[in-house]
């Protein structure tokens, strides 16, 4: 499979190329030539393979042949370690959990596919890359565990200061090793502008190999496709029309959602649940896309105010926007709203959920005050004890730590700060990495 860049300036590159440089040199994201869809049967069949077949043969077009097949399925075997289950909230709701991973959050499968990818590429390469990844809460810690002693990968994370949770702050700022945390005196949006800049620097990529693990990256992007699948293998045989309310900032899971459907899984509409920020919204409302300012909020994954998955989006559908409204609906929802839907989930429903799958929630109850007939999945993407302080506060209740988390809480956090791009080239320039 062939990748080309969406600004059109750039050569098509193999997916090798694509993972290892992250960005096109015309700053444009990679996106696959062609997308074949799956045979009808497969869709038809599906609850009788495992996911790890399901995930095999979804992926396959995208990646071999270079990574040979038997490579590939040792991948994808070692990426889908734990499970994604549906929690059934009412005959209208359900819940697609993607925290039983390493980290607790949705992004473990993109970073533990993406880190095996490009150890593979990098095994008989004596040079080193750096990954620099910019995250607004739950992307460092899964890339900082992905590729957590992955020989001859170097990883450098920035994120904003005071602006991730706790738990997020240790998960990425307490493992040592070949993981760099870098404190930014900004918003996430500083610090994917600082990563971006850096694929472009010339007098940085004449001196090292700098590869991305933000979702713009395609190996960290596509493997998320699988968890629709997943979730359509649980349901299909009981809901025939499906929807999903997907939590969205930098709008790769959302994204991926959509070439999943591409490939042929039957599903009926997307919806783009947004905390306040709100360009997507606001987009499908009046057809102006303005990016802002990113706002803080306390959903603090989705506080994205120029999502870059967004052109990939456009790009499935030709960049028509009757065809996006079609398929896409979007809201938005303040904290307030999102702090009612978490004790509204507590108390109707036993359930604890974390901030941005309440967001989630309410995407789906919007929508189906119009669409009564369909079943909504929202996207459980974080466990709710990384957020302990909001999540604690809004059901009166003392959660207990999972291990995954438990086992970093007491960590020493080790972080260097910066406030611009100077000093993140001055660091990447210098013998500490």
């Amino acid at each position: 499979m062939n990748y080309y860049s969406l600004n059109k300036k750039a050569p098509i590159t193999s997916f090798k190329n694509a993972v290892i440089k992250g960005l096109a040199p015309d700053k444009g994201l990679y996106f696959p030539e062609q997308i074949t869809p799956l045979p009808e049967s497969f869709f038809e069949n599906i609850d009788d393979l495992s996911n790890v077949e399901i995930a095999y043969q979804a992926i396959k077009q995208f990646v071999v042949p270079d990574i040979p097949e038997t490579i590939l399925k040792q991948i994808i075997e070692e990426t889908l370690s734990f499970n994604f289950p549906i929690v059934k909230l009412n005959e209208s709701i359900s819940t697609l959990e993607l925290f039983h991973g390493p980290t607790m959050a949705f992004k473990d499968v993109g970073a533990r596919f993406m880190a095996r990818c490009l150890g593979h590429f990098n095994k008989d390469n004596k040079q080193q890359i750096t990954v620099l990844v910019a995250t607004s809460g739950d992307t460092g810690g899964a890339v900082a565990n992905g590729f957590l002693g992955v020989k001859g990968v170097n990883v450098v994370i920035l994120y904003p200061k005071g602006k991730v949770s706790d738990v997020q702050e240790k998960q990425l700022t307490t493992l040592g090793q070949n993981i760099t945390a870098l404190e930014v005196d900004g918003v996430f949006d500083d610090c994917q502008d600082m990563v971006k800049r850096a694929f472009l620097d010339e007098e940085l990529t004449n001196k090292m190999q700098l590869t991305s693990a933000n979702s713009i990256n395609v190996a960290r992007w596509l493997p998320q496709l699988f968890y629709f699948m997943f979730a359509y293998k649980q349901l299909y045989k009981t809901y025939k029309e499906i929807v999903f309310s997907i939590p969205s900032g930098n709008f790769g899971n959302v994204c991926a959602g959509m070439m999943a459907q591409q490939l042929g899984l039957p599903i009926k509409h997307f919806i783009a649940s947004n905390n306040e920020n709100s360009v997507v919204t606001r987009y499908l409302n009046t057809g102006d896309y303005k990016p802002n300012a990113s706002i803080q909020t306390i959903s603090n994954a989705m506080d994205v105010g120029n999502p870059s998955n967004f052109i990939r989006i456009q790009e499935i559908y030709n960049n028509n926007f009757k065809t996006l409204k079609e398929n896409l609906s979007s809201y938005s929802f303040t904290d307030k709203e999102t702090k009612l839907a978490l004790a509204e989930v507590y108390n109707q429903y036993s359930y604890i959920a974390d901030p941005h799958g309440a967001v989630g929630y309410l995407g789906s109850k919007n929508y189906l005050k119009e669409n009564p007939n369909v079943h909504c999945v929202f996207l459980e993407t974080a466990h709710p004890t990384k957020f302990l302080d909001v999540v604690e506060d809004v059901i009166n209740e003392k959660l207990d730590l999972p291990p995954q988390i438990e086992a970093i809480i007491d960590k020493k956090k080790v972080a260097i700060n910066i406030s611009d791009y100077n000093d993140l080239k001055h660091f990447l320039l210098s013998e500490d990495i």
